[in-house]
C-alpha cells in the first residue's frame, strides 16, 4: 500500500510541536498571524542561577501563547549534565535534557546568578561557542554573559549583566566593557541584567517577531508598562537616589562614583563644580545627613565589598583598585562599616581559612 502522506512544511512541523509549546487558555484574547515556525528556546540553568530572572524571561513567552491561541513559542530547560539544579534561592529546578541535546536552530540562553557565571564546565563552554560558530543564537540572563565571555563569544558585542557585578567583571574581563541597559540584543548575542529585565528582553523580542500591539498586550497581562520597546539604565538615576535635584550635587557624587581607584580631594571635587569646600560640606550634611568625605569612602568601601564577594583578587589588591594606601586602614575602616573585617567575608567567600 503506498503511504499517500504528504511531506510535512515548516506550518505542519509547528502544528505538530503544539503538544510541546505551552498554550493555556485565558480570558484574554489578541489575534496573530499564520504560525510558520515555532520560534524555540533553551534555559541553559547553571549553579546558583536567579529564580527571578529565570521565570520573568520565560513568562512572556507563555502569555503569547496564551493570548494568541497558537504555539508561537516553545521552550525546555537544560542543564549541563541534564541533572535538576539548584537556584540561588535554594529551589531546585528539574532540566528536560542535558545541553547536549539542543539544536543550532533553538537558542540557547545561559542562566546564572553571581559573577562565577555557575562556574560552566570546560565542555560546556566548548558547546555555547559551537553553537554560535554553527549560526546558532546565544543569550544571557543576570550574569549569563560571563559565561558566554568564557566561550569567547563578546568580542566586539555590546551586552549586559547585573549592575551589581559590573565591578567585579571589569576585573576579570578587562577588555569586555559591559553596557548599563537593562538588555541588549546585538545580532545573535541577547544579554540582559536579570531580574523584571529578563521580562523586558523577551518582550522585545515578542515586539520583533509580532508587532508593537501584540507585545504592548503581553506587557499588560505581566503588569509591566510598555514603552514602545524603551530600553532605560539598569538602575535609578544618582538624582533620584539622593532625593535632590541639585546638579552640583549630582555632578560630585559622579565624579566620586567614576573615580574610585584614584579618589579626588575634595579640593579637586570643589574646583570642577564651581562650589567652595564650605558649600560641598553644607549640602552634603542637608541632603544627605554625611560629610562628603564618610560619603565617598562609603562608596569605595561598597565597591570593595563587591571585589571581595565576585573577583578572587587578594585583599591587597583590592585595597589599591579602592584607593586605600594601606591593608590595615583598608580593613579598619571596612570593619566600622559592615561590621566584620574584609578577612572575615574574603574566607567565608572561599569557603576556606587562609587568605588569598
Amino acid at each position: 500500500m503506498t503511504d499517500k502522506t504528504p511531506p510535512t512544511t515548516d506550518s505542519d512541523d509547528a502544528i505538530m510541536d503544539l503538544s510541546r509549546a505551552l498554550i493555556p487558555l485565558g480570558s484574554a484574547f489578541f489575534p496573530v498571524g499564520e504560525v510558520v515556525k515555532t520560534q524555540s528556546y533553551a534555559f541553559l540553568l547553571l549553579k546558583d542561577f536567579t529564580l527571578l530572572a529565570f521565570s520573568a524571561a520565560i513568562e512572556p513567552f507563555r502569555i503569547a501563547n496564551q493570548l494568541s491561541q497558537k504555539p508561537l513559542y516553545r521552550w525546555s530547560v537544560v542543564s549541563e549534565d541534564g541533572r535538576p539544579v539548584r537556584s540561588s534561592s535554594g529551589v531546585e529546578i528539574a532540566a528536560d535534557a542535558a545541553l547536549s541535546s539542543t539544536g543550532k536552530d533553538t537558542v540557547i540562553f545561559a542562566c546564572s546568578g553571581n559573577l562565577s557565571g555557575g562556574n560552566p564546565a570546560k565542555s560546556t563552554l566548548a558547546f555555547l561557542h559551537r553553537h554560535n560558530r554553527t549560526g546558532g543564537a546565544l543569550g544571557g540572563i543576570c550574569t549569563g554573559a560571563v559565561a558566554l565571555a568564557q566561550a569567547g563569544l563578546l568580542d566586539g558585542r555590546t551586552f549586559t549583566l547585573h549592575w551589581e557585578c559590573h565591578p567585579g567583571f571589569a576585573e576579570r574581563f578587562e577588555h569586555l566593557p559591559p553596557s548599563k541597559r537593562r538588555f541588549e540584543i546585538d545580532g545573535r548575542i541577547m544579554t540582559c541584567g536579570g531580574g523584571a529585565a529578563s521580562a523586558d528582553m523577551a518582550i522585545s523580542i515578542i515586539r520583533k517577531d509580532h508587532g508593537d500591539a501584540f507585545a504592548a498586550i503581553v506587557a499588560d497581562m505581566c503588569l509591566l508598562r510598555d514603552d514602545a520597546g524603551a530600553n532605560l539604565a539598569q538602575r535609578t538615576s544618582i538624582g533620584s537616589v539622593l532625593h535632590t535635584r541639585n546638579p552640583g550635587l549630582i555632578e560630585i557624587v559622579r565624579l566620586m562614583t567614576d573615580n574610585i581607584e584614584t579618589p579626588l580631594t575634595m579640593e579637586e571635587l570643589a574646583e570642577r563644580v564651581g562650589y567652595t569646600m564650605r558649600h560641598i560640606e553644607r549640602q552634603f550634611q542637608r541632603c544627605l545627613g554625611v560629610t562628603p568625605t564618610r560619603f565617598y569612602q562609603n562608596l569605595r568601601l561598597d565597591h570593595a565589598r563587591s571585589l571581595i564577594t565576585d573577583t578572587d583578587l587578594t585583599l591587597f589588591e583590592i585595597a589599591a583598585a579602592c584607593g586605600f594606601n594601606t591593608k590595615s586602614h583598608f580593613s579598619k575602616v571596612f570593619t566600622r562599616r559592615f561590621g566584620s573585617p574584609p578577612s572575615r567575608v574574603h574566607h567565608r567567600r572561599r569557603g576556606k581559612g587562609g587568605e588569598a
